[in-house]
């Protein structure tokens, strides 16, 4: 099973999606960047659905289309979970290519949407502060540890309409953009909890592509996997599992499904090294 990808930089995702969507086929592009990940599900090449963390539908393709960086691949046949757009692909990818248009001039003070906003009184201004209702309504949320996307949540707004509004009042000098807090190294629990849903996901994957055939033998893995990570064996159980599966798909379906098997697996792989899930 053919799949497309490339990089970001190379090729704008309005564009990517368009070559595809005309020749009509049904699939879903996985995008990565820097431990994000998103999707887009086409069916008989119309856009049905998108999802990036916890945006859906439009807001999520246009959101994509901003991304300058990561990667992409279309995986033919994968079907959407969910049917959250109706507008036609032609008004979608034209205002995803205006947004990204306008977005080149917003990021200009905003480089990424994880800085923390800190309001500022600039020098000699106080008491002469004149915001309209929106934009008190941004400062009210600012508090100095959340970044913009926590305040776009919070205000139930895409983080488009807020870094339009906070362009406005960092160019006013009301408002400081800083870089955000180092995370703290993961602890043991931590990368447990990553690693068992990282076999979650091997599971599914596995389950659909090999189908009620092949679910004793990949649920027996799984198990094992399962208690190998929970014994602290940590990603040895977890190469044990895809090892164990990829063989099977071999047997069973030949070197087409096992190599279908193995794809699947490097992409959630890659995801999860990515910091994805």
């Amino acid at each position: 099973m053919m799949t497309f990808q490339g990089s970001l930089k190379e090729l704008h995702l309005p564009d990517v999606i368009q070559l595809v969507s005309v020749s009509g086929k049904t699939g879903c592009f996985h995008l990565d960047r820097e431990g994000e990940a998103g999707s887009i599900y086409l069916e008989n090449g119309r856009i049905v659905h998108a999802s990036l963390g916890k945006l859906a539908g439009e807001e999520a393709v246009y959101a994509l289309s901003t991304w300058s960086e990561g990667s992409f691949h279309f995986r033919p046949g994968d079907a959407a979970p969910a049917h959250t757009i109706t507008k036609n692909n032609t008004n979608l990818l034209m205002e995803a290519a205006r947004r990204m248009d306008e977005w080149r001039v917003l990021s200009k003070k905003i480089p990424s949407l994880d800085r923390v906003p800190r309001f500022q009184v600039p020098e000699g201004k106080q008491g002469q502060i004149n915001l309209n209702t929106q934009e008190w309504l941004i400062l009210s949320k600012i508090d100095g540890q959340a970044d913009i996307e926590t305040i776009a949540e919070r205000l139930e707004l895409s983080t488009f309409e807020v870094a339009k509004l906070l362009y406005g009042l960092v160019t006013m000098g009301l408002i400081v953009l800083d870089a955000p807090a180092p995370r703290p190294a993961a602890g043991p629990d931590e990368v447990e909890d990553r690693l068992l849903r990282l076999l979650e996901r091997l599971r599914d994957e596995a389950f659909a592509v090999l189908g009620e055939a092949g679910r004793p033998v990949v649920q027996m893995a799984f198990a094992e996997a399962d208690h190998g990570v929970r014994d602290g064996q940590g990603t040895e159980a977890v190469q044990s599992m895809c090892q164990t599966v990829i063989q099977h798909a071999a047997q069973s379906g030949g070197p087409d499904v096992q190599r279908q098997v193995a794809e699947r697996f490097r992409d959630i792989l890659s995801s999860w090294n990515a910091g994805a899930f």
